[in-house]
């Protein structure tokens, strides 16, 4: 056990978001993302939804300040009535967070897929909410921190 470390982050994604550098990114995948076939590092969080370890992973993990928005979710595929509420709670995490008014970039469906067959990990999660897909950009950890 390690005083500090929210107790959701498991051993590997620790040991990862650590080896991670600025610009690096993490996505955090719901339950209908096609993780195995998309990542290069895989982390299981099927029993946790996304809004939770986001809350968890920001305390220890610095979003980039260096672009625009350091955080993006899969867009709505057009016509798709889906309500994204969850982008909300996401919005709220992050802007606590990095102090900006809006940090979610929206990326076409098949372009997320792409971008996050690039990321450094991917954590699978329980997460069921339609397009609760989010993908991190990792910041530099300066000397305040």
């Amino acid at each position: 056990m390690l005083i500090g470390i929210p107790v959701l982050l498991p051993p590997d994604l620790l040991k990862w978001m650590r080896e991670m550098g600025h610009g690096d990114e993490l996505v955090l995948a719901d339950a209908n993302f096609p993780v195995a076939s998309h990542a290069q590092r895989l982390v299981r969080c099927d029993g946790i939804g996304i809004v939770e370890l986001l809350e968890a992973i920001v305390k220890v993990l610095p979003l980039d300040d260096y672009v625009e928005k350091p955080a993006a979710v899969m867009a709505v595929v057009p016509g798709d009535p889906v309500e994204t509420t969850i982008w909300d709670s996401y919005e709220a995490i992050l802007n606590r967070k990095t102090g900006l008014s809006s940090s979610l970039e929206s990326i076409e469906r098949f372009s997320f897929y792409e971008r996050s067959s690039s990321a450094y990990v991917i954590v699978a999660t329980g997460e069921r909410a339609q397009y609760g897909n989010l993908i991190l950009k990792k910041g530099v950890v300066r000397e305040h921190d």
